[in-house]
This record gives C-alpha cells, sequence and structure tokens, in this order.
C-alpha cells in the first residue's frame, strides 16, 4: 500500500513561518514531482502553490513566488514547504501530490492535507 502523509501545520501570526513536510511510504521504488496544493474554505479548486521535480528545480504560483520554497530528500521520498512572510489569505488546507514509482509503472497519490491557518 502507498501512502502520503502531510504535518507541519498549525496557526501562525501573519508575517510568521511554516514548515511543512510530506512523505511518501509503501511499496516503492522512488518519487517523480511532488507538489503542493491547496484549498481554500468554500473553494471548489485546489491551488497549484509549489511543483519540485526530481532533479530539485522547482516551480511556484505568483501568489507565493519569493515567500514559499519548496525543497525535497529524494533518499527519504519527502518534499518540504518552507513557509515565510505568512499572509492570512494563504489560510487553507494543504495538500501534498506525488507521482510515486511503483511495480508496473507511475502511480499519482494525495495526501489527506494538513491546514494552515493565518490570523492574529
Amino acid at each position: 500500500q502507498v501512502q502520503i502523509v502531510e504535518s507541519g501545520g498549525g496557526l501562525v501570526q501573519p508575517g510568521g513561518t511554516l514548515r511543512l513536510s510530506c512523505a511518501a511510504s509503501g511499496n516503492i521504488f522512488g518519487t517523480y514531482a511532488m507538489a503542493w496544493y491547496r484549498q481554500g474554505t468554500g473553494e471548489q479548486q485546489r491551488e497549484l502553490v509549489a511543483r519540485a521535480i526530481r532533479d530539485g528545480s522547482a516551480s511556484y504560483a505568483d501568489s507565493v513566488r519569493g515567500r514559499f520554497t519548496t525543497s525535497r530528500d529524494n533518499a527519504k521520498n519527502t518534499v518540504y514547504l518552507q513557509m515565510n512572510s505568512l499572509k492570512p489569505e494563504d489560510t487553507a488546507v494543504y495538500f501534498c501530490f506525488a507521482d510515486v514509482a511503483v511495480v508496473g509503472g507511475t502511480l499519482g497519490i494525495w495526501g489527506r492535507g494538513t491546514q494552515v491557518t493565518v490570523s492574529s
């Protein structure tokens, strides 16, 4: 069984920082692209926040570029999201999505999400 588990969410004041982690585990051979999405309360779609491919190169949404940084540890099948200068509009459930290598090919897996609340 393959699973994705996020951690590191919480309540933080505007201007604060949080670091999210996402680990893939189970019967996998490794990970390809790993991405962070978020979904605010009442929003129907998830917004792509950041995406990192295996060589470490990353891309970001305009709304977070310069404030958020994603990095990964391929040996641990883990991706991180360092969030600085947080704003109330960053409040959302943050989901990790990973393309993982499994027997027979590639599988796309979502985590269950972790809540990030930015409020004074």
